[in-house]
Protein backbone atom coordinates (compact mmCIF):
# COMPACT_ATOMS: atom_id res chain seq x y z
CA UNK A 1 0.00 0.00 0.00
CA UNK A 2 2.86 2.66 0.60
CA UNK A 3 4.63 1.29 -2.70
CA UNK A 4 0.88 2.00 -4.23
CA UNK A 5 0.90 5.70 -2.98
CA UNK A 6 3.95 6.63 -3.25
CA UNK A 7 3.66 6.01 -7.13
CA UNK A 8 0.05 7.42 -7.00
CA UNK A 9 2.35 10.38 -5.42
CA UNK A 10 4.67 10.33 -8.34
CA UNK A 11 2.25 10.56 -11.00
CA UNK A 12 0.67 13.52 -9.07
CA UNK A 13 3.89 15.70 -8.99
CA UNK A 14 4.64 14.73 -12.34
CA UNK A 15 0.92 15.73 -14.09
CA UNK A 16 1.72 18.88 -11.93
CA UNK A 17 4.57 19.83 -14.39
CA UNK A 18 2.64 18.28 -17.44
CA UNK A 19 -0.72 20.23 -16.89
CA UNK A 20 1.37 23.29 -16.55
CA UNK A 21 2.88 23.02 -19.76
CA UNK A 22 0.35 22.13 -21.53
CA UNK A 23 -3.03 22.50 -20.16
CA UNK A 24 -5.66 20.26 -19.35
CA UNK A 25 -6.99 19.74 -22.76
CA UNK A 26 -3.63 19.16 -24.31
CA UNK A 27 -2.26 16.75 -21.95
CA UNK A 28 -2.50 13.10 -22.87
CA UNK A 29 -2.13 10.19 -20.57
CA UNK A 30 0.81 9.25 -23.14
CA UNK A 31 2.50 12.10 -21.82
CA UNK A 32 1.98 11.56 -17.99
CA UNK A 33 2.91 7.51 -18.46
CA UNK A 34 6.37 8.91 -20.25
CA UNK A 35 7.00 11.42 -17.58
CA UNK A 36 6.72 8.39 -15.11
CA UNK A 37 8.52 6.01 -17.11
CA UNK A 38 5.42 3.85 -17.04
CA UNK A 39 3.43 2.01 -19.13
CA UNK A 40 -0.54 3.74 -20.17
CA UNK A 41 -2.18 0.78 -18.64
CA UNK A 42 -0.05 0.93 -15.46
CA UNK A 43 -0.99 4.85 -14.75
CA UNK A 44 -4.91 3.26 -15.57
CA UNK A 45 -4.14 0.92 -12.31
CA UNK A 46 -3.69 4.10 -10.24
CA UNK A 47 -6.19 6.41 -11.85
CA UNK A 48 -9.03 5.47 -13.84
CA UNK A 49 -9.07 8.78 -16.08
CA UNK A 50 -7.14 11.92 -16.72
CA UNK A 51 -9.77 13.52 -15.16
CA UNK A 52 -8.79 11.66 -11.82
CA UNK A 53 -5.69 12.71 -11.95
CA UNK A 54 -6.03 16.45 -12.82
CA UNK A 55 -8.34 16.64 -9.91
CA UNK A 56 -5.80 15.28 -7.28
CA UNK A 57 -3.32 17.68 -8.80
CA UNK A 58 -5.69 20.00 -8.31
CA UNK A 59 -6.15 18.89 -4.84
CA UNK A 60 -2.87 18.92 -4.05
CA UNK A 61 -2.30 22.45 -5.03
CA UNK A 62 -5.18 23.38 -2.62
CA UNK A 63 -3.52 22.03 -0.13
CA UNK A 64 0.10 23.45 -1.30
CA UNK A 65 -1.62 26.83 -1.28
CA UNK A 66 -4.03 26.18 2.40
CA UNK A 67 -0.44 25.39 4.01
CA UNK A 68 1.68 27.93 2.53
CA UNK A 69 -0.55 30.84 4.69
CA UNK A 70 -1.51 28.82 7.72
CA UNK A 71 2.19 28.20 7.91
CA UNK A 72 2.77 31.85 7.24
CA UNK A 73 -0.33 32.78 9.66
CA UNK A 74 0.69 29.98 12.67
CA UNK A 75 2.72 32.57 15.12
CA UNK A 76 0.72 35.58 13.84
CA UNK A 77 -1.76 37.09 16.25
CA UNK A 78 -2.22 40.64 14.98
CA UNK A 79 -5.11 41.21 12.68
CA UNK A 80 -3.68 44.01 11.00
CA UNK A 81 -0.38 41.62 9.78
CA UNK A 82 -2.19 38.92 9.57
CA UNK A 83 -4.42 40.27 6.72
CA UNK A 84 -0.76 41.58 5.45
CA UNK A 85 0.80 38.35 5.60
CA UNK A 86 -2.28 36.36 3.98
CA UNK A 87 -2.51 38.74 1.05
CA UNK A 88 1.46 38.75 0.80
CA UNK A 89 1.66 34.76 0.93
CA UNK A 90 -1.87 33.84 -1.08
CA UNK A 91 -0.33 36.13 -4.32
CA UNK A 92 3.15 34.54 -4.15
CA UNK A 93 1.61 31.49 -3.90
CA UNK A 94 -0.36 31.60 -6.71
CA UNK A 95 2.44 31.68 -9.26
CA UNK A 96 3.83 28.65 -8.45
CA UNK A 97 0.14 27.01 -8.53
CA UNK A 98 -0.80 27.08 -12.30
CA UNK A 99 -3.10 24.55 -12.01
CA UNK A 100 -4.78 25.34 -9.35
CA UNK A 101 -5.38 29.17 -10.70
CA UNK A 102 -6.17 27.37 -13.73
CA UNK A 103 -9.29 25.43 -12.18
CA UNK A 104 -10.51 28.50 -10.53
CA UNK A 105 -10.74 30.45 -13.34
CA UNK A 106 -10.76 28.44 -16.53
CA UNK A 107 -14.49 29.20 -17.76
CA UNK A 108 -13.31 25.95 -20.39
CA UNK A 109 -12.99 23.43 -17.14
CA UNK A 110 -16.60 23.75 -16.24
CA UNK A 111 -18.06 20.45 -17.88
CA UNK A 112 -15.54 18.73 -15.42
CA UNK A 113 -18.03 18.85 -11.95
CA UNK A 114 -15.63 17.92 -9.28
CA UNK A 115 -13.70 22.01 -10.49
CA UNK A 116 -16.93 23.54 -9.60
CA UNK A 117 -17.25 21.99 -5.96
CA UNK A 118 -13.55 22.63 -5.84
CA UNK A 119 -14.22 26.71 -7.16
CA UNK A 120 -16.91 26.57 -4.68
CA UNK A 121 -15.18 25.30 -1.84
CA UNK A 122 -12.26 27.25 -2.23
CA UNK A 123 -14.22 30.67 -2.27
CA UNK A 124 -16.36 29.33 0.65
CA UNK A 125 -12.84 28.49 2.52
CA UNK A 126 -10.99 31.82 1.32
CA UNK A 127 -14.38 34.09 2.55
CA UNK A 128 -14.67 33.35 5.72
CA UNK A 129 -10.61 32.90 6.94
CA UNK A 130 -10.38 36.88 5.81
CA UNK A 131 -13.55 37.45 7.51
CA UNK A 132 -12.29 35.65 10.57
CA UNK A 133 -9.32 38.25 10.32
CA UNK A 134 -11.86 41.04 10.08
CA UNK A 135 -13.64 39.94 13.10
CA UNK A 136 -10.66 39.84 14.91
CA UNK A 137 -9.59 43.26 14.33
CA UNK A 138 -13.02 44.59 14.92
CA UNK A 139 -12.71 43.10 18.50
CA UNK A 140 -9.54 44.30 18.61
CA UNK A 141 -10.60 47.73 17.50
CA UNK A 142 -8.41 47.91 14.80
CA UNK A 143 -10.51 47.86 12.27
CA UNK A 144 -13.46 50.20 11.37
CA UNK A 145 -15.72 47.64 9.79
CA UNK A 146 -19.65 47.51 9.49
CA UNK A 147 -19.95 44.50 7.88
CA UNK A 148 -16.99 42.06 7.69
CA UNK A 149 -18.78 39.50 5.39
CA UNK A 150 -18.97 42.73 2.66
CA UNK A 151 -15.34 43.47 3.41
CA UNK A 152 -13.90 40.29 2.88
CA UNK A 153 -15.57 39.90 0.04
CA UNK A 154 -14.53 42.88 -1.62
CA UNK A 155 -10.46 42.41 -0.22
CA UNK A 156 -10.86 38.64 -2.15
CA UNK A 157 -12.61 40.26 -4.45
CA UNK A 158 -9.37 42.50 -4.83
CA UNK A 159 -6.92 40.01 -4.53
CA UNK A 160 -8.89 38.40 -7.64
CA UNK A 161 -8.55 41.39 -10.01
CA UNK A 162 -4.31 40.53 -9.24
CA UNK A 163 -4.37 37.40 -10.23
CA UNK A 164 -4.27 37.91 -14.46
CA UNK A 165 -1.88 39.97 -14.23
CA UNK A 166 -0.07 38.53 -12.09
CA UNK A 167 0.21 35.78 -14.25
CA UNK A 168 0.05 37.22 -17.23
CA UNK A 169 2.91 39.81 -16.85
CA UNK A 170 4.74 37.52 -14.26
CA UNK A 171 8.20 38.89 -14.95
CA UNK A 172 7.25 42.16 -16.14
CA UNK A 173 5.21 43.56 -12.43
CA UNK A 174 7.00 43.89 -9.35
CA UNK A 175 4.68 41.83 -7.27
CA UNK A 176 5.73 43.45 -4.29
CA UNK A 177 4.86 46.96 -4.98
CA UNK A 178 1.39 46.10 -5.99
CA UNK A 179 1.02 44.35 -3.23
CA UNK A 180 2.23 46.81 -1.08
CA UNK A 181 -0.29 49.84 -2.90
CA UNK A 182 -3.20 47.49 -2.10
CA UNK A 183 -2.62 46.89 1.02
CA UNK A 184 -1.71 50.96 1.40
CA UNK A 185 -5.79 51.40 0.06
CA UNK A 186 -7.49 48.67 1.95
CA UNK A 187 -5.93 49.73 5.45
CA UNK A 188 -5.83 53.58 4.55
CA UNK A 189 -8.10 54.26 1.91
CA UNK A 190 -7.94 57.01 -0.55
CA UNK A 191 -10.17 59.84 0.33
CA UNK A 192 -8.45 62.33 2.41
CA UNK A 193 -9.59 62.93 6.29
Amino acid sequence: MVVKEGIRAQIIESSRQIFSKYGFRKTTMDEIAQSVRKGKSSIYYYFTSKEEIYKAVIEKEAVILRNEIHDALSNIHDPVEKVKIYVTVRMKTFIALVNFYEAIKNEFLTNLDFINKIREKYDKDEMLLVEGFLKEGVLQNKFNIDNTELAAIAIVTALKGLEIPLFKYNNQINLDDRIHHLLNILFFGIVKR
